[in-house]
Formats: structure tokens, sequence, C-alpha cells
């Protein structure tokens, strides 16, 4: 979110819960990208807030929290002295979550990691829910690709190679015909919290259907060789597409997350490593 906007979206946060009876002294932002995840006090309510033009995802991710805290799965919970539901204040839509203190930094074992995607996706194959296809988000990727003005810092060289690897892996992945599901969208090691509850999941506003081995790509490598189920030549396909994905979002004119253009490079060189790593083609 822009710095100018912060200002007014720590306030949208702040009178919707103070609306709704909940005490709110001050606020804390925990987070700022495309949204802002802000800590109320002393109420101790997280306030996640987006514009209002994503108000239709932000109903979409209290929906699925929803549905899936009936299925007791490993995901953040919505705060529950209020309605489930987006509030809209100011041209902001406002989300109300528990707030999870975090209770260690130590790493995620790999096991532990692919124990707690194992009972999400579990939890996932419970509920019935309409959710965009991975392939949508990869033809986003590509329109972004495809589209110089909004990715005028992108280098040519750079621009075909995402533009041949995001064409190939998906039609690789889609001619396997593997079995698809609800899946989270993006769950890497900086959407999984250590709480008092255990590791949760959170960001649910990524979730779409696909294979689970889109999934297991976000999390690291050494992830998964624990998650059994996962086919390894699927998951290596999917590892480069996730990178090629995330790689062209960082080149976004719009991005507004920190040391974005820095990350865009480190991602590309990431991708070139695994497209060799697994013996992949990106050529036209």
């Amino acid at each position: 979110m822009k710095a100018s906007e912060v200002p007014r979206a720590v306030g949208a946060a702040m009178s919707t819960a103070s609306a709704l009876d909940l005490r709110v002294d001050d606020a804390v932002v925990l987070h700022d990208s495309n949204r802002l995840a802000v800590r109320l006090l002393p109420c101790d309510v997280l306030a996640r807030v987006a514009h209002v033009v994503h108000q239709a995802g932000a109903e979409f991710e209290v929906e699925v929290a929803r549905r899936l805290a009936e299925t007791n799965s490993p995901v953040a919970e919505l705060e529950p002295r209020m309605e489930p539901r987006v509030y809209v204040r100011d041209g902001f839509a406002v989300t109300l979550w528990t707030y999870y203190e975090p209770v260690s930094n130590q790493d995620v074992a790999p096991a532990e990691y692919a124990q707690v995607l194992e009972r999400l996706h579990a939890g996932m194959r419970q509920i019935d829910v309409t959710a965009p296809h991975f392939t949508d988000r990869v033809a986003e990727a590509q329109w972004l690709v495809g589209n110089r003005a909004q990715t005028p810092e992108l280098g040519d060289a750079d621009r075909e190679l995402l533009s041949n690897t995001l064409r190939s892996l998906r039609r690789a992945i889609g001619d396997r015909g593997a079995d698809e599901q609800l899946l989270h969208g993006e769950p890497h090691s900086g959407n999984l919290l250590r709480t008092k509850k255990g590791l949760l999941l959170v960001d649910l506003e990524t979730c779409c259907r696909g294979p689970v081995e889109f999934d297991v790509a976000h999390a690291p490598k050494e992830v998964s060789e624990h998650y059994l189920a996962a086919n390894q030549d699927l998951l290596g396909e999917c590892r480069v597409l996730m990178l090629a994905m995330v790689a062209t979002w960082r080149w976004d004119r719009d991005d507004q997350l920190p040391s974005g253009r820095r990350m865009g490079i480190e991602f590309l060189s990431q991708m070139r490593a695994a497209l060799d790593r697994y013996g992949l083609d990106a050529s036209p």
C-alpha cells in the first residue's frame, strides 16, 4: 500500500473495530504490501485492510477461512467476537482476525512443515467453494510479461525467458492430468506462523484449484521429501513455474513489496538454476 494511504487505512481499521464495540486505543502496522496487517490494541485483534476494489477477494478469503475452521484445519481464525464478514469503510475493505502472538523464532523442521500442508490439504478436500484455477494466476503473470508498459524495467532477454517458461510449464503441467483440489496457493514460509496453537497458515485470498504439488513447490525443497504423496517430476515443474510467477510479480510497476526489484533479480537467478537442475526446456 502506498505510504500516503497507510494512515487512512489504519484509521479505517480502528474505526471499524470501535464501531463494533471493541476497545481500540492504538494500532501497530505489522506488515505492509498490497494489503495492510494491523494489530489493534488493547482488544488485540488483527485487521487486514485492502482497497475496496479488492473486496471480492477479501470476501472469498473470509468464506474459505470460515469453512476451514469447521474442519479443524491449521489456519488462522477470524475474530470470534465479530460476524465473519468484510467491513467497508472510507474506501477500504477491512476483515478482522484472531491475533496470534509468535511463540518462537526457531526454524520449522521440514517434516513439521510437510505435516501442516498435509493437514491443510485434507481439510480443503472437505469443503466446497468455487475457486480460480492455478492456471488463471499463470495467465495473469503471462499478461504482465507481455505488457511492457506494466513491466517497463524487465529486460528483453529476461522477458523472453519468463514468457517461454510460463507458457511451456503451464502446458506441461496441464498435460499430466494430475488430480486437483483446493489449494492454499502460496504456502511459503512467510505465510506460516508458529503459535501456541501450533503451526498455522495465513493469507487465504490466494486459494486456487490445482495439483497439491503446486502448493508444495512454495515450501523449501527439503519439505517435499516428507510430503510422500507428491509426484517429484510434477513437483519440479511446479517449482520452476512458481519461481517464474513470483519473479514476474516483482517486476510489476505497481508492486509495493520492499526491495521488490532486487528480489525479482534473485528469483530469475533461482529460476534459471531450477531449469537446469530439473532438466526442463523453456524454449519456444
